[in-house]
């Protein structure tokens, strides 16, 4: 299954696909491209940023443009919802659905919602509704698609927060955690330290730690350094940069510091990593 939305005048897209036939796998080399999966049934192995991951029945991963996915080509039950920014911009619309910071840009590693009985009919019957849109082809087609997954963003939004945090936590509180993950996202290869972040909050470094240990959240600098590293990996990994060059990138202006901090995160220096 392949269905596709071509808007030519905005050059916006959104892709359904089951992952079954080479073009719908040749999506996940293009860049610029959300990418929402759904194991359906079974389980299956995907590779996220060079990492394995084990996507289990009724679980659903969400991977930004930047996360590089690679799903083998005898996978089964695998369903993905796949747009541009052009289509809809998850940054520009944060408003309308509140998942930046929590689905997309909310840690190192790419989301994983997992599904309850209710919620697998919820998305069958989204589904459902997609594929009778992708047969009406009219000047309101777009809008209805853009609508229907903006429904399925905030039902996983939701399950998200249930899954990582406290039932204690107020919209306020929430929001406060997501605008943190969304600046380090924004500022984090020029910015390091939870001070940096804290001012742009209009809060003290302590109150801020203080508030996420209180809530069983990442803390705040373990936040910040995550996300240098998967960044670093993943340009390890995926370009062709010398180390001395990522260095750079991510805001140190000596290599051996970088390195130093590279080891103290992940065990191994630059070099290494890109070797093993």
């Amino acid at each position: 299954m392949k269905l596709e939305y071509h808007n030519i005048k905005d050059e916006g897209r959104f892709i359904v696909t089951s992952f079954q036939c080479g073009p719908s796998l040749q999506l996940l080399q293009e860049k610029e491209l959300y990418k929402i999966i759904w194991c359906t049934t079974g389980e299956t192995q995907l590779t996220v940023d060079g990492y394995e991951v084990t996507l289990k029945e009724n679980q659903v991963l969400f991977c930004t443009p930047v996360n590089v996915v690679d799903v083998p080509t005898d996978n089964f039950g695998l369903i993905a919802f796949v747009f541009n920014r052009e289509f809809y911009c998850i940054q520009h619309n944060d408003s309308e659905v509140s998942c930046m910071g929590m689905l997309f840009y909310g840690s190192s590693n790419a989301p994983i919602a997992n599904l309850s009985e209710r919620h697998v009919k919820s998305f069958n019957a989204m589904l459902t509704l997609f594929q009778e849109e992708f047969e009406t082809k009219d000047h309101i087609q777009g809008e209805m698609l853009r609508t229907l997954l903006k429904r399925m963003l905030i039902t996983a939004t939701r399950l998200i927060k249930n899954d990582n945090y406290t039932e204690e936590l107020t919209v306020k509180q929430v929001d406060l955690i997501r605008k943190y993950n969304i600046l380090v996202e924004q500022h984090f290869k020029e910015k390091h330290q939870v001070a940096d972040y804290a001012e742009m909050l209009f809060k003290s470094p302590k109150t801020l730690s203080n508030f996420f240990k209180k809530h069983d959240a990442k803390s705040p600098l373990k936040i910040i350094n995550e996300r240098i590293t998967a960044e670093a990996q993943r340009l390890l990994l995926y370009s062709d940069k010398s180390a001395e060059e990522i260095a750079y990138d991510l805001g140190y202006n000596e290599p051996s510091h970088f390195s130093k901090f590279f080891k103290k995160q992940t065990g191994t220096s630059p070099l290494t990593f890109r070797k093993s």
